[in-house]
């Protein structure tokens, strides 16, 4: 059984408040929570959502548990669903839309998260869509709250939360398209900027964008140079549902692909490209982009380049040396350095 993280501790001790025909998990987390719930409901049918393909993963190991990973939760009728609150307001209210267009008249929702995640704000977030809401239980720097007589919303369309912006960036213009939980969502960061005013020149091939958010690098390279086509991971479905987005108003010749690090990617490629992730949730954690330079190179074409952002304080040159035997430092400031090997 795997260990509980505080927050599902929390929902766990409230078991009484779990009981449920149809229950839908959104946004968990890889503990042992759903394993715990299902004991708690053997005959009920649990849907696990999240838009992490990663717990994606974690979750399909789990026996009658339905997984979905998606960047929409798909139509129906569930009693009761349990949110873990996101770091992310814009996603957490965009979620919510969702939820309201998945639940039953009668069903309650359980909201709980870190306190440092912003979870004290659900009550004031969702007031104006329920009848009844309060805080029901706190503990180890969490909170719990519980939502009934909720006012269902007839659909969901996430069009509507597109957030349509204009890139411009080392001499090319262009529009993108972000939807909330995308990193940066809705503009270029410093970081990206950087690397893209730094890119290196690729008369043709193959190209990886990894960790794409939402797909601007990508759009970037192929309008410089129509000759290439891309490759887009992430392990956000809302990042990929982006991306896709993104390349389709700009003509990009690519597609966009759920993986876990370079888990699913297949295949050598003449450039991978990055400003690589260093979060999980809201703890930073490191491990995703340390693995992801360290498999890189069997990634690449005997003429293959790697090239990436980063912060300036993580450790990533002896990592690319030791995995290329040499790098250099294409640009740096204060802040960030572009590396290339």
């Amino acid at each position: 059984m795997s260990a509980l993280t505080n927050p599902s501790s929390l929902l766990l001790r409230n078991s009484e408040s779990l009981n449920a025909e149809s229950i839908l998990v959104v946004n968990f987390v890889q503990d042992g929570f759903l394993s715990q719930l299902k004991s708690l409901n053997p005959n009920s049918k649990i849907t696990a959502f999240s838009y992490n393909h990663a717990n994606g993963q974690f979750a399909k190991s789990l026996n009658d548990i339905d997984v979905c990973i998606s960047h929409e939760i798909a139509e129906q009728q569930f009693d009761l669903v349990i949110y873990y609150y996101p770091k992310s307001k814009p996603e957490a209210l965009m979620t919510l839309d969702n939820i309201r267009a998945v639940i039953n008249a009668d069903a309650d929702v359980l909201v709980v998260g870190e306190n440092k995640s912003g979870v004290k704000s659900i009550e004031k977030q969702f007031a104006g869509h329920c009848e009844f809401g309060r805080k029901i239980d706190s503990a180890r720097h969490c909170a719990l709250y519980l939502f009934s007589g909720i006012a269902q919303l007839a659909e969901f369309n996430i069009s509507r939360y597109h957030k349509q912006f204009t890139v411009e960036v080392a001499g090319t213009q262009f529009n993108a398209i972000s939807i909330p939980g995308v990193f940066n969502h809705g503009e270029l960061d410093a970081g990206t900027k950087m690397l893209l005013e730094n890119a290196p020149t690729v008369k043709n091939g193959q190209v990886l964008d990894f960790g794409c958010g939402a797909g601007l690098i990508a759009t970037f390279l192929g309008l410089k140079n129509v000759a290439l086509s891309f490759v887009c991971s992430d392990v956000s479905a809302l990042a990929a549902y982006a991306t896709t987005q993104t390349l389709a108003l700009n003509n990009i010749n690519g597609q966009a692909i759920l993986s876990d690090g370079l888990a699913s990617i297949s295949g050598k490629f003449d450039l991978i490209i990055s400003n690589p992730p260093f979060h999980t949730g809201i703890a930073t954690d490191y491990t995703i982009a340390e693995q992801f330079l360290s498999n890189a190179k069997q990634h690449l074409t005997k003429s293959g380049k790697l090239t990436i952002v980063a912060n300036c304080f993580l450790k990533y040159p002896p990592i690319l040396e030791s995995q290329f035997g040499e790098y250099q430092t294409v640009h740096k400031n204060n802040k960030f350095a572009v590396y290339s090997s």
